[in-house]
């Protein structure tokens, strides 16, 4: 399980666009984002580091929450 702290989401876009960057990155991501408080919960076998790097790739602020 890794979990992000997602700054710049702002609405339901964005909250959906956080998810279709990290399923980009790992199809079979089981994932869901708390567009309140910025928390993303990813059931993924994929590190912290590549889904936060293709996260900020995809104009967010990320990093390991």
């Amino acid at each position: 399980m890794v979990i992000l702290k997602v700054d710049g989401m702002t609405c339901g876009g964005c909250a959906k666009s956080v998810e279709a960057i990290i399923r980009r990155v790992d199809p079979q991501a089981v994932v869901k984002v708390d567009l309140a408080s910025g928390r993303v919960e990813a059931d993924t076998s994929v590190s912290v580091e590549a889904l936060s790097k293709a996260v900020t790739a995809g104009g967010y602020d990320a990093h390991q929450a």
